[in-house]
């Protein structure tokens, strides 16, 4: 690979589904995997294509008992173009001679180059020549050119391109029991000499589906359809030597797009004004260019070129084009169908970044959520509580889509599924609200949506809140915290924990925020939201109280990331690294010997130390103090060493919070586990999941270890924070991020001296604060700060950077 390519030679089926994955092209609107465009879906290919947010609900039978579920609906394969000499057998690299293979992914032009020499015998041979692009200008427009060269042969080829409508849900193996067949009512036709099309809808979700397809080439074009598969032919005359090329364009459009009458006259439309290939090329490379001029991400060396490849596929799932849908953030990208395209938390890692990039994105993705509030407060009357409760998994119209059965490979048992228990994905909802209206300065968000989120986040954590008159405190019981390894008490009859760290912690973080927020609300609108949501004094007077007075345990001078986890036994872990190797999923290997994840001191994942992920370290002591708790620098190491030896990293995640919890304190523990969250999907750790989809907060979680962790930047009180922290394996690095208005505000860190570039504007200067140093940087102006010598590392605190000198240049 070079900083702007990502290569892989020779073909190996075995590592297709990786590919695929890895090689997806989107737009953010739609994607589609990166299969070869001659294989159809099988054990080794998946050629599956999604739009954001279309989903469908079906029920399956599964071990006796009716489930049902929802998924992101791998739409009709545009993809199918195959060729073969007249008369002989289609070509594939499964069933034919490979003499050479060949496949790049542009990141620069979201561009997917693949070549491939096929043996005919006899030293003839066929070149094929493939550049594949989903448009990032015109959202519902794809294209695919392939040029092919007979080597040592003339003769006449024949080629056949297809839109497949016969497609089903069948990218997860441990879903084969789940009924996938989403697609009904396909058909196909005819629009002209070089068009086809099809059309066909959602089983229930009832969303139609339209698309066309051209092909062109130097000889006239057949057109023929079958009720599922519409298809073109074109037969070439062939020489040695010579080279012919075939162009398809693809065009794409549901029932949900805007400005639209019918899907299938949208997409006949859109594919007939279609421009050509060179043409749609040099505009799907302009708007890949202002991306990239947006997102500036400069890291040298093999890290460097890794990050460049997150950012790559951060930007196809979630660009500019998603501020104009109703999506979510699905968490595996729109890649493949793991978790069945479902929304979790994961926005958690990625709308940080997005804030100070792409602000529209993140409204859009907090507008999802606010729309869906509704849902959330009947969820809370359902529980018998006020206010609103998200669900951990989302999708369509924000119901629970978390299964209530889940299978564990390792035994082939389908076990209870008690991950809804999460009711923190609440707060993070809270932290994105108040993340993106301190990074963009979007009062008007804040003052509306956001507050009513907020109030009502806010107001089913306290009402969730329990008094405990042997403690003095309130408690929050029957919840399950990011871990998830441990959903319930060792042999108890209910699921769920009582007083989980982490969701005890950061609801008093939302009761705190949102009482400032609404304090700090215009008076009309404050009266209004009171009116509308029926808040009254006292109810905030409980806020108050509740706020300061949840209850954090305790045990063996640590933290307890829950209530009596200090009472669990101690696992082996020695003894299960040797017999297991890989023991990411200790739950599912100790469920299938019998045991349960419950029994021990085991985290999947960061729990308590999520906490150092989201809060600096000023913020965290301050929320501990004001819950009455006492949170020094020597607590807080022996927090991170206890769980650090008890966690099996089990989420692409956990390293990419470890990673930011030790960044200032061990460093070289921090570069590991920063390596480890680079390589999560690229050499997929986890053992086949990349294939389904990629993990989408891990790859924009390293994104943002660069952007906020590193240098220790925060946006708050209208002002730029900074306390870079030095690692030497990223000693240089450069970024732009756009705040308050400013667009590609510049941020180099390279041996010792920042330096901070504020393009030409009229908007007001930022301030920029470092430990010891406030700084003043006018637009079209550059600050050079002189950054203090080095710390030597320690064990047992943070290392502060000071400025030492300071100039500014225009």
């Amino acid at each position: 690979m070079t900083g702007w390519t990502w290569r892989y030679e020779a073909y190996d089926a075995a590592d297709e589904r990786l590919r695929e994955s890895l090689c997806t092209l989107g737009n953010g609107y739609f994607a589609t995997r990166g299969a070869l465009s001659e294989c159809v879906a099988d054990g080794v290919h998946y050629p599956g294509t999604y739009v954001a947010g279309c989903y469908n609900r079906l029920t399956s039978q599964v071990a006796g008992r009716r489930v049902e579920n929802e998924d992101m609906v791998n739409l009709p394969n545009w993809l199918p173009v195959r060729f073969r000499l007249a008369g002989q057998q289609w070509l594939t690299p499964d069933t034919a001679t490979v003499l050479d293979h060949d496949q790049v992914l542009h990141l620069s032009s979201g561009l997917l180059e693949r070549r491939t020499r096929y043996g005919l015998g006899d030293g003839r041979a066929l070149a094929v020549r493939q550049l594949r692009l989903v448009h990032m200008a015109d959202p519902h427009l794809a294209a695919l050119r392939t040029e092919l060269t007979a080597e040592g042969f003339d003769g006449e080829l024949e080629v056949e391109a297809a839109l497949d409508g016969a497609v089903t849900n069948a990218g997860v193996p441990r879903y084969h029991d789940l009924d996938g067949r989403h697609l009904v009512h396909v058909h196909t036709g005819t629009a002209a000499t070089d068009a086809v099309w099809l059309r066909c809808r959602t089983r229930t979700s009832d969303i139609r589906i339209g698309m066309a397809a051209r092909l062109t080439a130097d000889e006239p074009v057949t057109n023929e359809h079958t009720p599922a598969r519409a298809v073109q032919r074109v037969r070439l005359r062939v020489t040695s030597g010579q080279t012919l090329t075939v162009d398809k364009t693809i065009a794409l459009h549901t029932s949900r797009d805007p400005a639209i009458s019918d899907p299938l006259d949208a997409a006949l439309d859109r594919v007939e004004a279609a421009s050509g290939f060179d043409e749609l090329l040099a505009s799907h490379r302009t708007a890949w260019n202002q991306l990239w001029r947006r997102a500036v991400l400069e890291v040298p060396g093999e890290a460097g070129h890794v990050l460049r490849l997150h950012l790559f596929h951060v930007l196809q799932t979630l660009s500019p084009h998603t501020a104009d849908l109703d999506v979510g953030v699905p968490a595996r990208g729109l890649h493949g169908e793991a978790y069945r395209g479902h929304v979790f938390w994961d926005e958690l890692f990625i709308l940080p970044y997005l804030n100070l990039h792409f602000p529209e994105v993140s409204r859009a993705l907090l507008h999802y959520r606010h729309r869906r509030l509704d849902r959330a407060r009947a969820a809370a009357r359902a529980l018998g509580r006020r206010g609103a409760v998200y669900p951990w998994q989302s999708g369509s119209d924000g119901r629970e889509e978390t299964q209530e059965l889940h299978l564990n490979p390792h035994s082939g048992r389908w076990l209870p599924d008690f991950s809804r228990l999460q009711r923190h994905v609440g707060s993070a909802v809270a932290y994105n609200v108040w993340q993106y209206c301190e990074a963009s300065g979007d009062a008007e968000f804040l003052h509306t949506k956001g507050a009513e989120m907020l109030l009502e986040i806010a107001r089913f954590w306290a009402d969730s809140a329990t008094y405990d008159d042997s403690l003095g405190r309130h408690r929050i019981r029957g919840v399950v915290g990011p871990d998830e390894y441990h959903d319930a008490y060792p042999g108890a009859s209910e699921p769920g924990l009582d007083d989980n760290t982490y969701t005890n912690v950061t609801a008093a973080w939302v009761l705190t925020r949102t009482l400032e927020v609404l304090r700090a609300l215009p008076e009309p609108r404050r009266r209004e939201l009171a009116e509308r949501t029926d808040l009254d004094g006292g109810e905030l007077e409980r806020w108050e109280d509740v706020s300061r007075t949840l209850h954090v345990p305790f045990h063996d001078d640590v933290i307890s990331q829950f209530a009596g986890y200090g009472d669990l036994a101690e696992l082996d872990w020695d003894d299960y690294r040797k017999r297991y190797g890989d023991i990411r999923r200790l739950d599912r290997i100790l469920e299938a010997e019998g045991d349960s994840a419950n029994r021990y001191r085991a985290s999947k994942q960061a729990d308590v130390l999520m906490l150092g992920y989201l809060f600096p370290p000023s913020e965290l002591r301050g929320l501990f103090d004001r819950l009455g708790h006492r949170l020094d620098e020597d607590i807080w190491r022996r927090t991170v060493d206890y769980y650090l030896a008890r966690t099996s990293h089990g989420s692409t995640l956990s390293s990419v919070v470890h990673a930011w919890v030790l960044a200032r304190a061990r460093r070289s523990e921090a570069w590991r586990f920063c390596q480890e969250a680079l390589r999560s999907d690229i050499a997929d750790v986890q053992g086949g999941t990349t294939g389904e989809g990629i993990h989408l907060g891990a790859m924009a979680g390293t994104l943002d270890f660069v952007q906020r962790g590193l240098p220790g930047l925060e946006t708050r009180q209208r002002s730029l924070w900074l306390d870079p922290v030095p690692l030497p394996e990223l000693s240089s690095y450069e970024f732009a991020v756009r705040y308050q208005g400013h667009w590609g505000v510049r941020l180099r860190f390279e041996c010792g001296r920042l330096e901070i570039a504020v393009p030409p504007s009229n908007r007001s200067p930022i301030d920029i604060r470092l430990p010891d140093r406030s700084v003043c940087v006018h637009p079209g102006e550059a600050c050079q700060l002189l950054l203090a010598q080095e710390v030597p590392e320690t064990t047992t605190g943070s290392t502060g950077t000071a400025v030492s000198a300071a100039r500014r240049h225009p």
